[in-house]
């Protein structure tokens, strides 16, 4: 895919303190940071708990359960964000005085997503008397009713965007839900549940519960490393609200204030905890939690968040990591397939005189795996930029359904991902069985047989919906980086200038070098040394096309790329980080 490298306007950065530094001040205005107050990052100034619509009426459920002695059991979800909840809840619930009180997480493999009413059943076999849902719920009409045809109160939180029919849980507590004022739309579901248990300590202050039970009232931002983790790997917009939650979970995480479960994912994946930056969280952390849920059992990445101790810990850390090793390989094959059936289908299309790439993939084969197919979408999305979505066998239990086939989508900017769902489902109301999600990441299910219709009315609908601009893929550069600031102090000054994720993106930078030197090293990354006005650097690009790289004819190289800092054996040196790469003549 030809990338187009778009150089962000200059813009007016008066209202941003002085003391910044000048290139970091024209950052921060760019990404939309309008008063100094966001650039504080003070819990102080998270948005009110009392915004949530539905969470007065899921606290005074908690008080009857926490007096009645009730048997709660969270549900949560298959991947980082509803491990992170998962394990929030479960010692929040813990600090707050609760003593009964156990966790359910489907497995993707035999039940599917959310609260089906066979995780109900399972719950009522536990003899449950409330179900909690972190990270789901919100979709789960048949679940929901399930459990309260059972006699089992429901509190539904979730974050993901509703259908037009709300499940009949006892409250609900979503900022996406119709009503709610609640101004970061984009929170985690581990977001949502840290702020259930904000607004269940306030009531318990306010009824006196903690001082007729003899409870210590607790310090619930130890919570927050929880809340930093499952907000990165979810892959959410980084709004000021999200920001705040990260940057007080990164602050407590480099202090050492943090659980057994994360130091040991940290060690385990060679981050230095003192340094940790938000990116660790999206490609160290959350992918060794991820890889529990698309190969195993999540509850074990959830134990792992929960160890009591760090020799537990770690021995949880490495079975995780041997798991996320395992789940490489697998995706790898997988990508690789994929990528072979989608070029041969455009050299179909060539022979049929039809030149332009489609507007969007979908795919499908018998033998992918069902637990990886979202992280192969994922990457034909970066190589292609086309929405995608990638299809397997559904499989319950040891058994493949023969008759039905889950997919997992990811999209690009200027595609609502479920909206495009939503559209053809109610043009095609057979077509789709059940779906769900958000703007940029969704899961579907249909009948094996109707994938070819269902591939045709997705290519036809996103090409409706895209623009020829949408489908053009720019990086957007924050230009030329002074040659003042190829420096260890400015790069970290751009670390902690953070947290950057998605829709605050850390910044990326712009220009011509000389190449020095050039080779391979592991599969597909290029290392390099470059040259500009007689300084040296060091650059690395990951997943080149070793077709062209490297390339001992070429004497110049345009590069975007990410200031890092490489810390190797105790040192510490400046390293490029290349997004693209092109020869210049």
């Amino acid at each position: 895919m030809i990338k187009q490298i778009i150089r962000r306007t200059q813009v007016d950065d008066s209202h941003l303190p002085d003391n910044l530094h000048p290139l970091i001040k024209q950052i921060y205005a760019r990404r939309g940071v309008v008063s100094n107050d966001e650039l504080l990052l003070n819990a102080q100034q998270l948005i009110g708990v009392e915004q949530l619509l539905g969470i007065g009426q899921a606290c005074q459920i908690l008080q009857q359960a926490f007096n009645d002695k009730s048997n709660i059991i969270i549900v949560g979800d298959f991947d980082a964000d509803g491990a992170t909840s998962t394990a929030l809840m479960m010692e929040a619930l813990s600090l707050l005085g609760f003593s009964r009180h156990s966790f359910l997480v489907p497995n993707r493999f035999e039940y599917g997503y959310g609260l089906t009413p066979e995780i109900v059943d399972i719950a009522a076999q536990q003899q449950a008397d409330l179900i909690i849902t972190v990270d789901n719920g919100i979709s789960c009409l048949s679940g929901v009713s399930h459990a309260k045809s059972l006699g089992i109160k429901v509190i539904v939180t979730d974050h993901h965007l509703p259908g037009k029919v709300l499940p009949n849980a006892d409250a609900i507590v979503n900022p996406n839900q119709p009503g709610c004022t609640f101004a970061s739309k984009a929170i985690a579901g581990v977001g949502v549940a840290f702020y259930l248990m904000l607004g269940l300590r306030k009531y318990f202050r306010e009824q006196g519960v903690f001082t007729k039970n003899d409870i210590a009232e607790p310090n619930l931002a130890q919570l927050l490393d929880l809340v930093a983790l499952g907000t990165v790997a979810d892959v959410v917009s980084l709004d000021a609200n999200n920001r705040i939650l990260v940057a007080q979970g990164l602050k407590r995480i480099r202090a050492g204030k943090t659980r057994y479960g994360i130091q040991a994912l940290i060690e385990i994946s060679g981050r230095n905890q003192q340094r940790l930056v938000a990116s660790d969280f999206g490609f160290a952390l959350g992918p060794r939690i991820n890889a529990a849920g698309r190969l195993d059992d999540m509850s074990y990445g959830i134990n792992c968040l929960l160890a009591v101790d760090l020799m537990t810990a770690r021995a949880m850390a490495q079975e995780l990591d041997a798991l996320n090793k395992a789940r490489r390989e697998i995706e790898q094959g997988m990508q690789l397939e994929a990528e072979q059936i989608f070029n041969q289908l455009q050299l179909e299309q060539v022979e049929d005189n039809q030149a332009q790439m489609p507007s969007a993939i979908a795919l499908y084969q018998a033998d992918w795996h069902q637990g990886v197919i979202g992280i192969v979408a994922g990457r034909l999305k970066e190589k292609f930029h086309r929405p995608s979505i990638v299809f397997a066998l559904a499989k319950n239990g040891e058994v493949h359904s023969e008759s039905e086939i889950k997919g997992s989508a990811r999209s690009i900017p200027g595609l609502h991902i479920r909206d495009l769902l939503e559209h053809i489902s109610s043009q095609n109301p057979d077509l789709i069985t059940k779906f769900g999600g958000h703007a940029m990441a969704a899961g579907l299910s249909i009948k094996r047989q109707n994938f070819e219709k269902f591939q045709q009315c997705f290519q036809q609908v996103a090409s409706q919906w895209l623009t020829k601009e949408d489908l053009q893929c720019n990086l957007l550069s924050d230009g030329e980086l002074p040659l003042g600031c190829f420096n260890l102090n400015f790069a970290e000054q751009l670390r902690l200038a953070g947290p950057w994720g998605q829709n605050f993106l850390e910044p990326l930078f712009d220009d011509e070098f000389d190449i020095i030197q050039q080779r391979v090293v592991g599969e597909k990354h290029l290392k390099l040394v470059v040259q500009k006005n007689q300084q040296l650097f060091d650059a690395i690009a990951f997943n080149v096309d070793t077709k062209i790289w490297p390339n001992a004819s070429a004497e110049k190289i345009q590069l975007a790329y990410r200031l890092d800092i490489n810390e190797f054996r105790g040192k510490r040196n400046l390293q490029l980080m290349v997004e693209h790469l092109t020869c210049r003549e």
